[in-house]
């Protein structure tokens, strides 16, 4: 199984303007944890300017299809997303 890494740049004050989107953004994220295709995600910088999500999947399409249907992409909190490939050197991805 491959991996691919979906990268989130997001709008100045985001933290601030996720609020109203974290609860259905969380359940997104549970969800497609638990099935086992999203095996890490975080916020990166401080204060957050993107996001991080590490899929395992067969190719880029659930990526893609989790960043189309993510709360903070649909409102217009993350100003660009992109997916690519992630080649794993070191360590697993767990679960």
């Amino acid at each position: 199984m491959k991996c691919f890494a979906l990268m989130y740049d997001v709008v100045d004050g985001f933290q601030d303007k996720r609020a109203p989107y974290r609860e259905a953004h969380m359940k997104l994220v549970r969800e497609a944890n638990g099935r086992g295709e999203l095996v890490s995600a975080g916020a990166v910088g401080d204060p957050a300017d993107g996001a991080l999500l590490i899929f395992r999947s067969a190719d880029a399409s659930m990526a893609e299809a989790f960043a189309r249907h993510d709360p903070y992409v649909i409102n217009g909190l993350v100003r660009n997303w992109r997916v690519k490939p992630w080649n794993l050197v070191v360590g697993e991805p767990t679960k």
